[in-house]
């Protein structure tokens, strides 16, 4: 059975608004009646078809089909939809409980990532890739303009602008939002990007929209990113939109041209990993610590070729902004994308955000959101088990993320790797970074401090930094930037007084972007400078050439910030 396949539906019969083009009807493809909700058309057939031709039980699979048939004419709702089929065969979409199937012993208990890459299979043939449905597309100025030349040389439209959104990051001043303060290549960047959305129908917020900000900030913000959804955009953070429930990963120029003119996307199957983070973190424990130290145990490629989902009591206990810095930063141990079943903090963040579905139809979705975890039984090719209680908070020492310590911790003697690519991994960073093994943590002085990124730069994030440098000061020598992600993050921040902590504290309060995260803008180190960053990654250059960057929480940030070096922020406070 390929799951899926049978999925294909004239998009005009499902949606008045449609092309007539052929496009999945499972997962959240079609936007039903321009409703953003889930439709799971495509793994009721798939059962259907089990039930028929592996089971023998066609009268079940006519029920099925006909059912299914009678609310496409008649046009009744998805979530109705989801409920009428359940009543005839499933309780939760991929999990089937028909008697028949019990007695004949078939299993179909899956994870939360097949469920959501098998909802979103447009077509597969044996021996091909399967084509996927990308329900968002993300797009920002820097692995953009060519994908849009790429549609006007071959005179192509953008198939699904209502599903692209498009805002300013990577290069933007965090000084000004005058365009010309960044240098050439950012200008026309950015430029073309303005070009390029008012010629395909795309919306844009740029530098002077309200809602402006670092992409994977604004899509959760302003309800884009929902549960259940594939979310693609030209950056490898795209991870952090799985902390939703949905399937997220980044993707290449090519592929990003791809996504524009077809609303598709070829993709493998990847494995899958559970990380269970059992028990309760420590005060002050913060979800950057966590994902440090579930690194620190997979190494930096221990993820490879996986999907994984994070669970586990402490996961669980995280709020949105703890979830997607989790899965921001996925990525950092090779994977594929990061996965967090969603739950009612999930759905009481997304309830009345700008896209999300409102009134009945939020009630809708969320009767299928409720569908999207894992079953029961559902096998991982990876396991990882971490105990919460035995994380304290972390900081990098290296130049990947993986080479990370608690902050009480003495630099490490690469001779005490037993792996000789590790001892030569850390001998050359050691060296890199200009730190010599043994040498307590706390004992490593910082130049400047970067409390910004699409992993830490949201509200909770800069309450949690604000906290610690509150009636305090700024070492002296060391500079230290606040960036929020987005507009709405500053706007909040500002209401709520954080602006003026920091700044009399003496940190530098700036405008939305990616900032020092990488360096691509005005922000960077020089050369030999060491930076206490809430950034993502921390490779040689990463923030500058020469640039020495130790990752860290916002609330390390900021004790670094303060004290002129690396300090357990569970002595400050």
């Amino acid at each position: 059975m390929i799951t899926g396949s049978m999925g294909m539906l004239p998009s005009a019969s499902l949606n008045e608004q449609g092309f007539g083009l052929y496009e999945p009807a499972g997962g959240s493809a079609p936007d039903i009646a321009g409703k953003n909700i889930a439709n799971p058309i495509a793994q009721i057939l798939s059962l259907a078809l089990l039930l028929r031709y592996s089971l023998d039980a066609d009268d079940a699979a006519t029920a099925i089909e006909s059912a299914i048939n009678r609310a496409l004419e008649e046009g009744i709702r998805t979530g109705d939809l989801a409920r009428g089929a359940a009543a005839v065969s499933t309780d939760e979409m991929g999990r089937h409980h028909c008697p028949l199937c019990r007695r004949r012993g078939v299993i179909m208990a899956k994870t939360l990532y097949e469920k959501l890459f098998d909802a979103h299979v447009v077509y597969e043939a044996q021996n091909e890739t399967p084509l996927l449905y990308i329900d968002r597309h993300l797009v920002h100025e820097v692995t953009s303009p060519q994908a849009f030349d790429g549609l006007r040389a071959h005179g192509r439209p953008v198939r699904q602008p209502g599903k692209t959104f498009a805002t300013m990051d990577h290069n933007v001043s965090t000084q000004t939002k005058d365009i010309n303060a960044s240098g050439e290549m950012a200008r026309i960047q950015m430029q073309e990007l303005i070009k390029n959305c008012k010629a395909f129908g795309v919306e844009l917020y740029d530098l002077n929209h309200p809602y402006q900000g670092i992409v994977h900030v604004m899509g959760p913000e302003q309800g884009v990113t929902l549960p259940g959804m594939t979310i693609v955009c030209g950056d490898s953070h795209t991870a952090t939109h799985g902390a939703f429930g949905a399937l997220a990963f980044g993707i290449g120029t090519s592929e990003v041209e791809h996504v524009l003119a077809t609303q598709t996307l070829k993709q493998g199957r990847a494995k899958t990993m559970k990380i269970e983070v059992k028990g309760t973190a420590a005060p002050g424990i913060t979800a950057k610590d966590i994902v440090l130290a579930i690194i620190g145990k997979t190494g930096s490629a221990g993820g490879t070729g996986h999907v994984v989902e994070f669970c586990g009591e402490a996961i669980r206990n995280l709020s949105m902004e703890g979830r997607m810095t989790l899965c921001n930063m996925a990525i950092e141990m090779g994977a594929k994308a990061g996965l967090v079943a969603p739950d009612d903090t999930t759905f009481n963040y997304v309830k009345g955000r700008l896209h999300a579905p409102k009134g009945s139809d939020f009630d809708d979705a969320v009767a299928y959101w409720k569908t999207l975890k894992t079953d029961d039984g559902a096998t991982f090719d990876t396991v990882v088990t971490l105990q919460a209680e035995d994380i304290a908070p972390q900081v990098t020492w290296g130049t990947n993320p993986g080479q990370v310590i608690s902050v009480n911790d003495n630099i490490p003697d690469p001779a005490s790797f037993a792996d000789p690519v590790e001892r030569a991994s850390a001998e050359k960073a050691l060296a890199y970074m200009g730190l010599k093994p043994g040498i307590p943590l706390t004992d490593v002085a910082i130049d400047k401090v970067f409390i910004g990124s699409c992993t830490n730069s949201r509200i909770e994030d800069l309450r949690a930094a604000a906290e610690i440098a509150k009636g305090r000061k700024v070492a002296p020598g060391v500079q230290a930037l606040v960036v929020p992600g987005s507009g709405p993050v500053k706007a909040q921040a500002e209401a709520e007084g954080l602006d003026k902590i920091f700044i009399e504290a003496g940190f530098e309060w700036r405008l939305p972007g990616c900032s020092m995260c990488l360096a691509m803008n005005n922000d960077r180190l020089n050369p030999g400078e060491r930076c206490a960053s809430t950034s993502n990654r921390n490779f040689e250059g990463r923030q500058g050439r020469g640039g020495r960057t130790h990752l860290v929480s916002p609330a390390m940030a900021a004790a670094a910030a303060v004290t002129g070096h690396f300090a357990d922020i569970r002595s400050i406070k």
